[in-house]
């Protein structure tokens, strides 16, 4: 191995005390891949099985905490305790390669299809439409219900403890609920849970105080508590960085291991001034990274990518499409094999790649998302 990759290979302690052996993560990404009733599938360890060998840690495709909040067919669960010996299966399966396991948890809120829903009807921080098409109007979550989601959370942290998980990411981010609570588009509430941007910031530290506390009461050792965030939206009213600074200052001192941003790119700039060409990435951890450690992500495909990324002082970063493509990326990275690490897909891989039926149907419907050769 070359020494400039060596950054990549130091080790790595969390605040809480569990310690990665690298400093790059498998990125949370949606495979389609559990049973229809949020069972881990056998195809779905599988596919992890062949992609925890060389990372620090696996963050997991998305879980829903509540029934109401899924929002992807085939998605994990980790709504009731009937879950936690099929989680159970994938946190030995990711930990038996060698990687910690950490489990990302979430509500879909009005971005839930329909369809997907048994009463067909998505749920909300108040009664205003995402600006997508095949969405319906979310009816606004009552008092009742927002207390009843932010114990769901706490619930499924405690599952996941219970299923030999090293950690969970609570995702506050990709026009998810959390963010929903947290976005002046689609929280229009006049509550506690509304209005200022203090009020807004509401929803989220509660999620992170129930987390907190389902670690304190059932954990028995070192656990990680990460969390995900968006830096902006596209809506007009919607999050901006003037908001976004502020919640990471709070979200800093919410004594978390980590927070992971999540952008297409790590070089992007702002999504709503062309203008600003400066890294979202490097803008939150210029902020507060001297106080929680930042994971960066997004088009990160070569080495030399991910060194690039690692020179700005990011102290971890996540991987996505790029372990789809490479399983083996970290180990040929490591072995000094860089020059046979894949950049591209042909039609003929899937079996060699384990990559789940629906995922890689998605994958060759969506042009552009995969460079995919035409062998």
């Amino acid at each position: 191995m070359s020494s400039k990759y060596n950054p990549f290979f130091e080790g790595f302690t969390f605040k809480s005390g569990v310690r990665l052996e690298n400093r790059i993560l498998m990125a949370p990404m949606t495979n389609f891949a559990s049973e229809e009733n949020g069972v881990v599938s056998d195809e779905e360890l599988v596919y992890y099985k062949e992609r925890s060998g060389g990372v620090g840690a696996v963050v997991t495709a998305v879980a829903y905490v509540i029934r109401g909040g899924k929002g992807f067919i085939n998605q994990i669960g980790a709504e009731s305790d009937d879950k936690i010996p099929g989680l159970k299966r994938l946190a030995d399966t990711i930990k038996g390669e060698g990687a910690k396991a950490i489990l990302q948890i979430f509500h879909a809120g009005r971005m839930a299809p329909p369809e997907l829903l048994e009463d067909g009807q998505s749920v909300s921080a108040s009664a205003v439409a995402a600006p997508r098409p095949g969405l319906v109007t979310p009816r606004e979550l009552t008092e009742t219900e927002i207390e009843e989601i932010i114990q769901a959370f706490g619930d499924a942290a405690r599952r996941a403890i219970q299923a030999g998980f090293d950690g969970v990411e609570i995702h506050g981010a990709n026009t998810y609920l959390i963010q929903q609570f947290f976005s002046p588009h689609s929280n229009r509430r006049t509550d506690k849970w509304g209005g200022t941007i203090e009020k807004r910031m509401a929803f989220p530290l509660a999620v992170i105080d129930s987390v907190k506390a389902a670690v304190k009461e059932h954990a028995k050792d070192p656990f990680v508590i990460g969390y995900r965030i968006s830096p902006e939206e596209m809506e007009n009213p919607g999050i901006t960085m003037d908001d976004t600074l502020p919640f990471v200052d709070t979200l800093a001192e919410q004594e978390l291991d980590y927070l992971s941003v999540s952008v297409q790119d790590f070089w992007q700039g702002s999504i709503r001034d062309e203008q600003d060409k400066k890294s979202r990435v490097l803008l939150i951890h210029e902020r507060v990274g001297n106080k929680v450690p930042v994971i960066g992500v997004g088009s990160l495909y070569t080495p030399e990518d991910v060194k690039k990324a690692f020179d700005t002082g990011v102290p971890l970063l996540a991987l996505g499409r790029e372990l789809i493509i490479e399983p083996k990326w970290v180990q040929k990275v490591e072995a000094g094999e860089t020059g046979t690490i894949a950049t591209s897909l042909t039609k003929d891989d899937q079996g060699r790649l384990k990559v789940p039926d629906v995922l890689w149907s998605t994958i060759m419907k969506t042009p552009g998302w995969f460079p995919v050769e035409d062998k």
